[in-house]
């Protein structure tokens, strides 16, 4: 309730301006971070929950169930910069090489790769390895039908982008798709040189253009 009443401003007329009544208290006192587009009593509590997690999670972890010491391996292999410098694009590349390697970051992708590449069997490493869904989503949740039971449900799996919309519309959904496909072009050449390939631009830009068609046809 106090902090009910410390966000309101009780010197506004509810009756011309209620927005200013019921909020006028949170506007004077709290200025939206330039690091966000939006601020809010939830990402303030956002903000001091990860501060507590940080405390826990730096803590030693004598005694913790199993459940604890994998978050604390995690957080503490992601705080390890020095190793991930050193690793550079190490982990991206054996992870390519699980789910078949790149057509657009290999040399002759489908005389050697092609032949014994199955989808079917990349798919269910992508979900189980990666926790990635591509083509086909596949989950086990609650029966709707029936509550005390699970089922597995097969659905369409998100896009790359946030929405079909930035697939098909204009204006900053435009701009934004052109920058997508950059970022696509720009990571496939950065992975071709850190395979020591030679550089083929026109050859990037032609396989990632394919890329963006068939993303584009799944959205549709």
């Amino acid at each position: 309730a106090a902090r009910i009443i410390q966000n309101m401003d009780p010197t506004a007329d509810p009756c011309k301006d209620f927005y200013q009544y019921a909020c006028g208290g949170w506007l004077n006192r709290h200025v939206i971070p330039e690091t966000s587009s939006r601020y809010s009593i939830f990402d303030i509590l956002r903000d001091e929950l990860e501060i507590i997690l940080k405390g826990v999670l730096e803590t030693s972890d004598q005694g913790d169930r199993e459940a604890f010491q994998k978050a604390k391996i995690l957080y503490k292999s992601c705080m390890n910069e020095s190793l991930i410098e050193q690793r550079d694009s190490m982990p991206l590349l054996e992870a390519l090489m699980m789910v078949g390697d790149w057509p657009v970051a290999s040399a002759d992708w489908n005389k050697t790769k092609e032949p014994s590449w199955s989808m079917e069997e990349k798919l269910s490493i992508m979900n189980s390895r990666f926790n990635k869904r591509v083509l086909i989503d596949m989950f086990v949740w609650n029966d709707d039908r029936d509550s005390s039971r699970h089922i597995i449900y097969i659905d369409q799996p998100s896009l790359g982008m946030p929405s079909r919309d930035y697939y098909f519309n204009g204006g900053n959904y435009q701009r934004v798709r052109e920058a997508y496909l950059q970022f696509m072009i720009t990571i496939a050449k950065m992975i071709r040189e850190d395979k020591n390939m030679s550089k083929d631009d026109s050859f990037v830009q032609e396989e990632m253009t394919k890329v963006m068609e068939l993303e584009t046809e799944i959205a549709n």
